[in-house]
């Protein structure tokens, strides 16, 4: 998907439904087979109309024929739930430049929002940092849809700063929060435990606590690549800013790649293996590289939960 600039994100916001309509219907344009092929609503049986119940449902031929009032009903299509949560720490607003790990993000979201909705799955959104900072229901109306799209513009137009994460945290309030077998799609860099192996494990035990609770869990590890995997850097001395605590140093990048990368190469290592074993789809989603393989992830996902 190609790089836009900042006027350009800003004039898209302005309408996230169109955006993730976009986003959508090119991604189905993509398949061979779209995935609402057969999914419509099935009718299943009548049964006898009851006083002050809408009478949109009524089967008048029905009653021409019986002289009583008989309601259609039809199988339910909202069979699934799905939890959106979307780490809004300082490190997601790198880069500077061109898209960040936020702005992705926030897009993707709203795309697959969209997608549920199109869907008839009810959704919810929760927004953390170093806590959980705000959290909807789960439902799947048009009201519901552009009321979370109005939170993630306000999550777009003002990002936090020097904001750390505290992930676990908020995975342990999640488990104990939502009460229904869920998805549970996470966006964020991973990043707050990669040098600490204490931490590290403390995100372990929050991921089995989700999973002990029955959901379903995806984790969309948000990166630059170019950047953060390759360290994809000129050869010449740099000055690096963490972010979320403002800490500074300069170095020059062919001194440190290799053991950087080492470090981070076992992070993910453990993570993957982790989320491995207790069967959680862990995804690399570059920045770069568009929105096509979150929004197909949902859609194995969901057929094989329904």
């Amino acid at each position: 998907m190609p790089t836009l600039s900042n006027d350009q994100h800003i004039r898209q916001l302005a309408n996230l439904e169109l955006l993730a309509r976009q986003v959508v219907e090119g991604f189905i344009t993509g398949l061979h087979q779209s995935p609402f092929h057969g999914f419509s609503v099935e009718f299943a049986e009548h049964r006898l109309y009851n006083n002050g119940e809408s009478v949109k449902n009524i089967d008048w031929k029905l009653l021409a024929r019986t002289d009583k009032l008989f309601v259609k009903q039809f199988e339910e299509e909202t069979n699934l739930r799905c939890f959106l949560l979307l780490d809004t720490s300082s490190s997601m607003n790198f880069p500077a430049e061109g898209i960040n790990k936020l702005q992705f993000s926030i897009y993707a979201i709203a795309s697959l929002m969209y997608l549920f909705k199109k869907q008839r799955d009810a959704f919810g959104l929760c927004l953390f940092a170093d806590q959980m900072d705000w959290m909807s229901p789960a439902r799947s109306t048009s009201t519901h849809l552009f009321r979370l799209y109005a939170e993630l513009e306000k999550a777009y137009e003002h990002p936090k700063q020097n904001t750390a994460t505290h992930i676990t945290k908020v995975l342990h309030h999640i488990a104990g929060e939502i009460h229904q077998r869920s998805m549970v799609i996470i966006f964020s860099d991973m990043l707050e435990n990669s040098l600490d192996p204490e931490k590290t494990q403390q995100l372990f035990a929050a991921i089995q606590h989700l999973k002990y609770k029955k959901h379903e869990v995806i984790i969309f590890n948000v990166t630059s690549k170019q950047h953060e995997l390759d360290f994809n850097f000129d050869n010449r001395p740099h000055h690096f800013v963490d972010i979320e605590t403002g800490t500074e140093v300069r170095v020059h990048p062919n001194k440190i790649r290799d053991s950087y990368q080492s470090a981070l190469k076992n992070y993910r290592h453990q993570l993957e293996l982790k989320c491995a074993q207790h069967h959680i789809q862990l995804i690399d989603a570059d920045i770069e590289q568009g929105y096509n393989e979150i929004l197909k992830t949902y859609l194995i996902k969901r057929n094989s939960m329904i």
